[in-house]
């Protein structure tokens, strides 16, 4: 993780969407997917993934209909700065923090390192000794301090909507290192409505939860979560709207880079397309 940054985060690369090795779609990089039967959409594990003929598409060439067996895609997101912009709350709850402890913390430095564990930011400001009983208070904090200064990032909602549309029984389904109760706050607070919550996850550990829901994609915007999306075996899409550019992103092995999540939902038809899905109307 980058450290020393004080000016916040990097601006979006010129190309709206980035993916070595990939098919163009419309404009829209989608990473290679060979056809599927009808067992079903899988990341690049290969789960549920099936080699035989599809023998369900009429003979004329016309698109085979729906088949209501196929289980839809499930996306993972992550949350500070892929789904929400905390980085108000946080320095908010660090102020207060520091004023309580009688402690200097350089917040506005603090909020350009999120995405690992808060033990981890803790640590530069206390004594080791002392970081479990200070993260204890500042999660007391947060739900006051933190909260409503966070803002939904641009097309968070429209994301989490886009999975539900793009692919029959489609679900959203947020990992994330956050204090779990926190994060269900942020997103009830900003009508940001996943199928599924699941915290205390950061990096490699965020497979499990992956892997449990059955996630294809995971995005996110640190590479923390290209870690976690490869451990599960799951298609990384970055969001270069966090403190890793996209040029880190994808030599952290992300599969897909995008600007921010206003260019997911056509990415995301073009990718369920190419794994066989019909275009949504």
């Amino acid at each position: 993780m980058p450290q020393g940054r004080q000016n916040g985060y990097m601006s979006a690369p010129s190309n709206p969407t980035d993916s070595p090795g990939s098919q163009a779609d419309s404009g829209i990089s989608v990473p290679f997917a060979s056809p599927v039967g009808p067992s079903g959409p899988v990341g690049p594990s290969g789960r549920g993934r099936s080699d035989a003929t599809d023998t369900t598409a009429p003979a004329s060439g016309a698109p085979a209909p729906p088949d209501p067996a196929r289980p839809g895609l499930v996306v993972g997101f992550d949350l500070d700065m892929t789904l929400i912009d905390s980085r108000p709350g946080i320095k908010a709850a660090y102020e207060v923090l520091a004023a309580r402890t009688g402690t200097h913390i350089d917040a506005d430095l603090a909020i350009t390192r999120l995405g690992p564990p808060l033990e981890e930011e803790l640590a530069h400001w206390f004594p080791e000794g002392q970081v479990a009983e200070i993260a204890q208070r500042y999660r007391e904090l947060y739900e006051e301090h933190a909260i409503a200064p966070t803002l939904a990032m641009p097309g968070a909602r429209e994301a989490l909507r886009a999975v539900r549309a793009a692919t029959p029984g489609g679900r959203a389904i947020v990992v994330t290192a956050k204090h779990e109760p926190n994060a269900r706050q942020h997103l009830t607070y900003l009508g940001i409505e996943p199928d599924a919550v699941i915290g205390w996850l950061w990096a490699e550990a965020k497979a499990e939860a992956l892997r449990d829901h059955g996630a294809a994609v995971y995005v996110g915007d640190h590479t923390g979560d290209v870690r976690g999306a490869k451990a599960a075996g799951a298609l990384s899409v970055g969001v270069a709207t966090g403190p890793c550019e996209a040029e880190v992103l994808r030599a952290a092995g992300a599969d897909v880079v995008l600007p921010d999540l206003t260019a997911f939902p056509a990415w995301l038809v073009s990718y369920a397309g190419s794994l066989g899905f019909p275009r949504p109307n």
